[in-house]
């Protein structure tokens, strides 16, 4: 079965090109690494919630949009081997070379329990 990297992440709205041709550039490095599909959304109908929601998750201000990606692998197996292989590729940038601060990132890796269809 598959596996799923997912992330949530405030960009500031001003970085709107900038992070969808950051996406494009650094995406194609997860697919060459076995990545079956990367998924980049900018927020567009995230409600502020009573006790918690997206963007008090990652601290979004005003000016800022909430972006939800996830990156499906074959299986975990070739998630750690493209994982491992992504973190020591020069092509990736450092934390200051990215379009959105990346100390605010939720991420975290999922196994799927429901997929329809299926």
């Amino acid at each position: 079965m598959s596996y799923i990297d997912g992330f949530v992440i405030a960009v500031p709205n001003a970085n709107r090109e900038q992070f969808i041709e950051h996406a494009r550039t650094f995406d194609a490095v997860f697919v060459e690494f076995g990545a079956i599909r990367v998924v980049e959304c900018w927020g567009d109908d995230v409600p502020d919630g009573k006790v918690t929601d997206f963007r008090r998750a990652v601290q979004a201000t005003q000016d800022e949009s909430v972006v939800f990606s996830w990156i499906e692998w074959p299986d975990k197996a070739t998630r750690d081997a493209g994982m491992e292989k992504i973190m020591q590729d020069p092509r990736m940038p450092g934390p200051g070379d990215m379009p959105f601060d990346g100390k605010r990132m939720i991420f975290g890796g999922f196994v799927p329990v429901v997929s329809l269809p299926g």
